[in-house]
């Protein structure tokens, strides 16, 4: 006898269906999560693996740690004359080199570089305009990378280095901002670059969510419209990534609802010239940090992870579908090195590996 019901109890069951295979996909596939020892009890924001076994993370209080066993053993520091700043960003090049970012107005806005492993550091960059802040960077190569700088009187300071040591801003390559348009300096993670020339700015703050961005290393910029929740001084994209050049995903949130669920998640299959909201992440308020689950240089796609204050979760379809990682929050930055050799990283200095 074939078996027939009416066509709202089979919406339900075919949902409970995917649900349940949902639930089962999750708990088969959850990563590992494995708590380790910073050496620090200050505030982490940023995380720049190397590889599986090099590691750099950075803080407040001028702080910055650094392993080169996958975490089992952490160093850490703080930079001398930088015990106030707050570094919002690290890029770790190798064990000896490194370079911080420190966010806050004015000439609280600096960039250092390390090429001892963190015994000397070298003040490349101090802003000398009183109304600057920069929130993040990201590196093509070692010696060429791009900050982001929130607008000042319609403009964005945007900095770019070609050789490692000098930066010049190349603001004027820029769309006008709109009024109070900045980035989010939360988890080093406002900007993405891919490739030799590729780079992605979110932005918010004001009355559209934007993404701006380069093809060619900088020299030109263009601005593409997001779904992502915007309209205040507090909201709008935090971070993004991308996987290749066509594929990303960015995040955020509005920051003055710490606990609410929002369109927080968008993507884009076109290089960042159109976005699509994905499903919202299952904890409240804001994603400070996501990051792609797969190597450097790699292909294969295992994830996406997204953190923030409120929680953490991670999605095996780009958003699609997002599971709680359970008992995490309070962490504001994650990135890979491998799906075996992730990093978390938050507040009182805590630092959590995770592996898929």
């Amino acid at each position: 006898m074939r078996l027939q019901l009416p066509l709202n109890r089979l919406a339900v069951l075919a949902a409970t269906i995917i649900l349940a295979s949902n639930f089962v996909f999750s708990q088969n596939h959850a990563p590992k999560l494995t708590p380790q020892q910073s050496g620090t009890i200050n505030r982490l924001q940023a995380i720049s693996p190397v590889n599986p076994q090099i590691v750099w993370a950075s803080g407040v209080g001028g702080t910055f740690a650094v392993t080169s066993d996958g975490g089992k053993h952490w160093r850490s520091g703080v930079v001398p004359g930088a015990e106030t700043l707050q570094f919002r960003d690290v890029e770790g090049i190798t064990e000896k080199v490194a370079y911080l970012l420190a966010a806050g107005v004015g000439t609280d806005s600096r960039i250092y570089k390390t090429t001892d492993g963190g015994a000397h550091w070298t003040l490349q960059f101090t802003n000398q305009d009183p109304n600057g802040f920069y929130d993040c960077f990201s590196f093509w190569t070692p010696q060429r990378a791009v900050v982001m700088g929130d607008s000042v009187n319609g403009r964005f300071p945007i900095l770019r280095t070609t050789d490692g040591q000098t930066w010049h801003d190349i603001g004027d390559n820029l769309p006008a901002a709109q009024p109070g348009e900045a980035a989010f300096a939360a988890s080093g993670t406002c900007i993405a670059t891919q490739g030799g020339q590729k780079a992605w700015i979110t932005t918010g703050g004001a009355a559209e969510s934007r993404v701006i961005a380069t093809t060619d290393g900088g020299d030109s910029w263009k601005a593409y419209s997001t779904p992502i929740i915007q309209g205040t001084p507090s909201s709008g994209g935090l971070s993004i990534a991308f996987r290749n050049p066509f594929n990303g995903i960015l995040g955020g949130g509005e920051l003055a609802d710490p606990a609410g669920l929002s369109n927080n998640v968008a993507r884009s299959r076109d290089g960042g010239k159109t976005w699509h909201l994905a499903s919202g992440t299952p904890f409240g308020g804001s994603i400070f940090g996501l990051a792609y689950v797969q190597g450097r240089g790699t292909g294969t796609l295992h994830g996406v992870v997204a953190t923030g204050p409120g929680g953490a979760a991670w999605s095996p379809d780009e958003g699609n579908n997002w599971f709680t990682l359970p008992g995490v929050d309070g962490y504001w930055a994650v990135a890979f090195a491998s799906p075996q050799a992730g990093w978390l990283v938050g507040t009182s200095g805590r630092i959590l590996k995770i592996s898929f």
